[in-house]
This record gives C-alpha cells, sequence and structure tokens, in this order.
C-alpha cells in the first residue's frame, strides 16, 4: 500500500459545492478503487482457473480415496 502524494491530497475548497451524499460517496469511491484494479487477461484467467478446477479435482479425489480405503479397512476389522 502507497502513501498518498500531494497531488492526490486534495485541499477542501471553500465554495459553494454541494456535499456528496453517503451512498453518492461510496459508489464513487467504489468506481476510484476498481479503476486502480489490475485486471487478468483472458489467457491468464482462463489458464489459472483451469489449475484451480484441477486441484479441486485432484483434492476430490484423494480424499475419497482415502475415506474409501479407511470405509474397506473398518469393514474388514469390524465383520
Amino acid at each position: 500500500m502507497t502513501s498518498p502524494t500531494s497531488e492526490e491530497i486534495s485541499v477542501p475548497s471553500s465554495s459553494n459545492e454541494e456535499e456528496p451524499t453517503p451512498k453518492r460517496g461510496f459508489l464513487s469511491s467504489t468506481y476510484e478503487e476498481l479503476k486502480l484494479v489490475v485486471w487478468p487477461s483472458r489467457q491468464q484467467l482462463f489458464s489459472e482457473s483451469i489449475a484451480v478446477i484441477l486441484m479441486v479435482t485432484l483434492s476430490a479425489a484423494s480424499i475419497a480415496a482415502v475415506s474409501r480405503f479407511f470405509g474397506w479397512g473398518a469393514s474388514q476389522i469390524f465383520r
């Protein structure tokens, strides 16, 4: 996180400007923050989505395999 520069710090003006409503201030602040976001490229989004789907699938398969193994072991012990 960076600290604001002197250009970014605004001095309140004494003119007859209308104060922004809380909702308008929130929405404009949100819009300004969204302009600072570094959005991923389409290729990066696709490849990282595939990686997440693959890892979730492998994790679910390994958990299912361990569960079935212990289920089989319990059925062998407690006949």
